[in-house]
Protein backbone atom coordinates (compact mmCIF):
# COMPACT_ATOMS: atom_id res chain seq x y z
CA UNK A 1 0.00 0.00 0.00
CA UNK A 2 1.23 3.06 -0.87
CA UNK A 3 1.81 6.24 1.94
CA UNK A 4 2.68 9.45 1.73
CA UNK A 5 6.18 10.47 1.44
CA UNK A 6 8.49 13.71 0.64
CA UNK A 7 8.05 14.19 -3.55
CA UNK A 8 4.78 12.21 -3.35
CA UNK A 9 2.04 13.73 -6.12
CA UNK A 10 -1.17 13.74 -3.52
CA UNK A 11 -4.62 14.32 -4.88
CA UNK A 12 -7.02 15.01 -2.24
CA UNK A 13 -10.23 16.83 -0.78
CA UNK A 14 -9.95 19.23 1.80
CA UNK A 15 -12.08 21.70 3.61
CA UNK A 16 -11.14 24.43 5.90
CA UNK A 17 -12.87 25.26 9.14
CA UNK A 18 -12.58 28.12 11.15
CA UNK A 19 -12.97 27.80 15.07
CA UNK A 20 -16.54 28.65 15.00
CA UNK A 21 -17.00 25.26 12.80
CA UNK A 22 -18.16 27.33 9.80
CA UNK A 23 -15.98 26.45 6.73
CA UNK A 24 -13.95 29.04 5.29
CA UNK A 25 -12.81 27.63 1.47
CA UNK A 26 -13.53 23.36 0.44
CA UNK A 27 -12.48 21.36 -2.57
CA UNK A 28 -16.19 20.15 -2.51
CA UNK A 29 -17.11 23.18 -3.48
CA UNK A 30 -14.65 23.57 -6.45
CA UNK A 31 -16.54 20.57 -7.48
CA UNK A 32 -12.63 18.88 -8.32
CA UNK A 33 -9.81 17.77 -5.69
CA UNK A 34 -6.45 20.04 -5.15
CA UNK A 35 -3.35 18.20 -6.43
CA UNK A 36 0.02 18.60 -4.80
CA UNK A 37 3.73 17.49 -4.58
CA UNK A 38 5.05 16.72 -1.08
CA UNK A 39 7.50 19.55 -0.48
CA UNK A 40 7.06 21.98 -3.22
CA UNK A 41 6.59 24.43 -1.11
CA UNK A 42 2.54 24.72 -1.55
CA UNK A 43 2.51 23.43 2.06
CA UNK A 44 4.00 24.46 5.59
CA UNK A 45 6.17 21.86 6.76
CA UNK A 46 4.10 20.98 9.71
CA UNK A 47 1.06 20.45 7.70
CA UNK A 48 3.45 18.13 5.58
CA UNK A 49 4.43 16.08 8.03
CA UNK A 50 0.14 15.36 8.72
CA UNK A 51 0.28 14.08 5.48
CA UNK A 52 3.34 11.98 5.21
CA UNK A 53 2.08 8.21 6.18
CA UNK A 54 -1.60 8.55 5.05
CA UNK A 55 -2.81 6.02 2.48
CA UNK A 56 -5.35 6.94 -0.18
CA UNK A 57 -8.85 7.03 1.10
CA UNK A 58 -8.12 7.73 4.70
CA UNK A 59 -9.38 10.96 5.64
CA UNK A 60 -8.13 13.00 8.90
CA UNK A 61 -8.94 16.37 10.25
CA UNK A 62 -5.63 18.61 11.28
CA UNK A 63 -6.03 21.18 13.47
CA UNK A 64 -3.31 23.85 12.33
CA UNK A 65 -2.45 26.88 14.75
CA UNK A 66 -1.94 29.98 12.50
CA UNK A 67 1.71 29.96 11.99
CA UNK A 68 1.81 26.55 10.44
CA UNK A 69 -1.47 27.32 8.54
CA UNK A 70 -1.32 30.66 6.38
CA UNK A 71 1.25 32.12 8.56
CA UNK A 72 0.96 35.37 10.60
CA UNK A 73 0.08 38.65 9.29
CA UNK A 74 3.02 40.51 7.25
CA UNK A 75 2.95 44.29 7.57
CA UNK A 76 5.22 44.38 4.65
CA UNK A 77 1.70 42.40 2.40
CA UNK A 78 -0.55 46.16 3.56
CA UNK A 79 0.36 49.21 0.83
CA UNK A 80 -1.37 52.13 0.29
CA UNK A 81 -2.39 52.90 -2.89
CA UNK A 82 -4.00 56.37 -4.27
CA UNK A 83 -7.60 56.15 -4.95
CA UNK A 84 -7.06 56.89 -9.26
CA UNK A 85 -5.63 53.86 -9.44
CA UNK A 86 -8.76 52.57 -9.27
CA UNK A 87 -10.68 52.61 -12.51
CA UNK A 88 -14.09 51.55 -13.94
CA UNK A 89 -17.16 49.87 -12.07
CA UNK A 90 -15.72 48.89 -9.56
CA UNK A 91 -16.83 49.48 -5.39
CA UNK A 92 -13.93 51.04 -3.92
CA UNK A 93 -15.23 50.29 -0.39
CA UNK A 94 -13.60 48.59 2.96
CA UNK A 95 -14.29 44.90 3.08
CA UNK A 96 -13.75 44.85 -0.49
CA UNK A 97 -11.92 41.96 -2.02
CA UNK A 98 -10.01 43.05 -4.99
CA UNK A 99 -7.65 41.52 -7.91
CA UNK A 100 -4.30 42.66 -8.60
CA UNK A 101 -1.59 42.21 -10.95
CA UNK A 102 1.68 41.33 -9.45
CA UNK A 103 5.46 42.02 -10.13
CA UNK A 104 5.19 38.64 -12.27
CA UNK A 105 2.23 39.38 -13.54
CA UNK A 106 -0.13 37.02 -11.75
CA UNK A 107 -3.24 38.16 -10.08
CA UNK A 108 -3.39 38.44 -6.21
CA UNK A 109 -6.52 39.61 -3.98
CA UNK A 110 -6.15 42.21 -2.00
CA UNK A 111 -8.96 43.58 0.48
CA UNK A 112 -9.67 46.78 0.84
CA UNK A 113 -8.96 47.57 4.95
CA UNK A 114 -9.40 51.25 5.05
CA UNK A 115 -9.76 54.43 3.04
CA UNK A 116 -8.75 58.04 4.02
CA UNK A 117 -8.96 60.52 1.26
CA UNK A 118 -7.10 59.45 -1.73
CA UNK A 119 -5.35 56.98 0.45
CA UNK A 120 -6.48 53.19 0.18
CA UNK A 121 -4.86 50.60 1.80
CA UNK A 122 -5.18 47.34 0.89
CA UNK A 123 -3.92 44.22 2.40
CA UNK A 124 -2.23 41.63 0.51
CA UNK A 125 -2.17 39.06 3.14
CA UNK A 126 -3.80 35.72 2.79
CA UNK A 127 -7.81 36.33 4.32
CA UNK A 128 -7.15 33.45 6.53
CA UNK A 129 -3.74 34.74 8.43
CA UNK A 130 -3.58 35.02 12.04
CA UNK A 131 -6.35 32.84 12.09
CA UNK A 132 -6.38 28.86 13.86
CA UNK A 133 -7.52 26.77 11.13
CA UNK A 134 -8.67 22.69 11.10
CA UNK A 135 -7.90 21.10 7.62
CA UNK A 136 -10.25 18.05 7.08
CA UNK A 137 -8.47 15.90 4.44
CA UNK A 138 -9.27 13.05 2.03
CA UNK A 139 -6.80 11.81 0.17
CA UNK A 140 -7.87 10.21 -2.92
CA UNK A 141 -4.91 9.30 -4.66
CA UNK A 142 -0.92 8.76 -4.33
CA UNK A 143 1.05 8.82 -7.35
Amino acid sequence: MTTIQQGSKVTLHFTIKMKDGSVADSTHNMGKPAQLVIGDGSLSDNFEKHLIGMQANQSKAIELVAQDAFGMPNPDNVHHMDRSKFVGDAEVEVGTIMAFSGPDGAEIPGIITDIAGDSVTVDFNHPLTGQDVTFEVEILSIG
